[in-house]
């Protein structure tokens, strides 16, 4: 890992598992509301799950971790799941996700640590 891939990693990790809370939040949600209300929040939950997707894709990218690739699998399929109509069940993948964000996020953050540039 060099320098430059490790911060994009760890700041792109960051923006990502942000995302993730808030599409698991949203998914639960959204369970819990009466059929005209889930319309909208299905809406909104499919547009949140394309600007996280589209910020993983740029991670992999930009920083040339492959760790990306199974986050953006995690999140397409969280994404079926969605537009299937048991959104409920995508919160699964969204953790399965936020686990591996987590390990891109810690190993860029022990290097930069290792190299002086974090303390």
């Amino acid at each position: 890992m060099e320098t430059k891939q490790a911060i994009i990693s760890f700041s792109q990790s960051e923006k990502v598992k942000s995302g993730l809370i808030w599409c698991s939040q949203c998914a639960q949600i959204a369970d819990n509301l009466p059929a005209e209300e889930k319309r909208g929040a299905i809406q909104l939950l499919q547009s949140l799950m394309a600007m996280v997707a589209n910020e993983a894709q740029l991670a992999r990218q930009v920083s040339g971790n492959d760790i990306w690739l199974e986050v953006e699998k995690l999140m397409n399929t969280a994404r079926v799941m969605v537009d299937s109509g048991v959104a409920e069940e995508a919160t699964y993948h969204f953790t399965q996700a936020l686990s591996q964000v987590n390990r891109i996020g810690q190993q860029s953050m022990t290097y930069l640590i290792e190299n002086g540039i974090l303390s």
